[in-house]
């Protein structure tokens, strides 16, 4: 029988479709619909029929969803997502009407987290914790190869704590870090503004006034920009830091990092001496590792929700 797989992110929807050894059988993305619920369940819903067509397999193949957000133990509704119109909503039981058959939902960062561990940068470790760093910043929790949601679903959530020891104007050229830039889920400071994609562009248009993406900010720090570089080097030090009250609390065997942002090279030659500088045990040595499947991982995590929890 085949799983398929469906990420459902802000910008994209990507569909995998694998076979029982894990192997890739059919792959698809396509923008997904902003601010339209609606319209939303039906691009899952044609993804799935797309995939379904080109697997033909006599079963139909189990469906397995990734969102950014989770299911409320409380209402069975979406809270907590970025892509707002997902909010308040019963989307997998609307998904099981749209498709025809039973759909599994579970946090995008757990969904890479399941599959990192299963036979990715966490593979053999006992206690996985894997971040996304892209349009959010989200994170998951694996033990022992299953996922820990928590008793409200939000296990792992470390991108709506605050940024640990903020510092003031002007220490090591940074502006005051408090009480930091205002956040969608109503606090302010949160580490998903400073550490996602957005908020590291926001970063460096606070320090130099050019409203640039995360990715040229990336590209002119290559280059040799100076302000391009400081703003990379804010971020490493506050992911350091973020990652840091990971380390004291969970004390993973491996953190893995995931998202468009987990692409930059740097941050795996320098972020392990910064972390080790902000932790409590004075010996940390926590691998740092890029998700080996890449942005797709997550995807894939999501095909095997049903083997992992059924």
């Amino acid at each position: 029988m085949a799983r398929i797989g469906i990420d459902l992110g802000g910008t994209k929807i990507e569909g995998l479709a694998l076979g029982d050894r894990g192997e890739e059988l059919a792959r698809r993305r396509i923008s997904a619909p902003r601010d339209d619920y609606g319209a939303t369940l039906a691009a899952v819903a044609g993804l799935v029929a797309w995939l379904d067509g080109v697997v033909n397999s006599p079963v139909p193949a189990s469906v397995g969803v990734g969102i950014p957000g989770a299911l409320s133990a409380l209402t069975g509704l979406v809270k907590n997502a970025n892509s707002t119109w997902l909010n308040g909503h019963p989307l997998d039981r609307d998904l099981t009407a749209s498709i025809g058959r039973p759909v599994r939902l579970q946090n995008d960062a757990n969904c890479l987290a399941l599959s990192e561990a299963a036979d990715g940068a966490g593979a053999g470790c006992g206690t996985v914790f894997a971040a996304i760093l892209g349009t959010g910043c989200g994170g998951g929790v694996v033990v022992d190869g299953r996922i820990i949601t928590g008793r409200h679903a939000a296990a792992g959530e470390w991108g709506h704590s605050p940024l640990p020891w903020p510092q003031p104007p002007g220490a090591h050229g940074r502006e005051d870090e408090r009480p930091g830039p205002a956040c969608y889920c109503g606090h302010q400071g949160c580490l998903e503004t400073w550490l996602s994609g957005p908020g590291l562009a926001d970063d460096h248009t606070r320090a130099t006034g050019r409203v640039l993406p995360a990715v040229e900010v990336a590209a002119l720090a290559a280059a040799g920009d100076g302000p391009a570089r400081a703003a990379l080097d804010r971020h490493v030090d506050r992911l350091a830091r973020g990652l840091a009250g990971v380390v004291n609390l969970l004390d993973p065997d491996v953190i893995v990092l995931g998202g468009g942002l987990s692409n930059m090279a740097h941050l795996y030659e320098r972020l392990p001496e910064r972390l080790a500088a902000w932790c409590f045990s004075p010996d940390v040595t926590t691998p740092i590792r890029p998700a080996r499947h890449g942005d797709s991982s997550g995807v894939r995590g999501a095909a095997w929700l049903w083997p992992a929890q059924g």
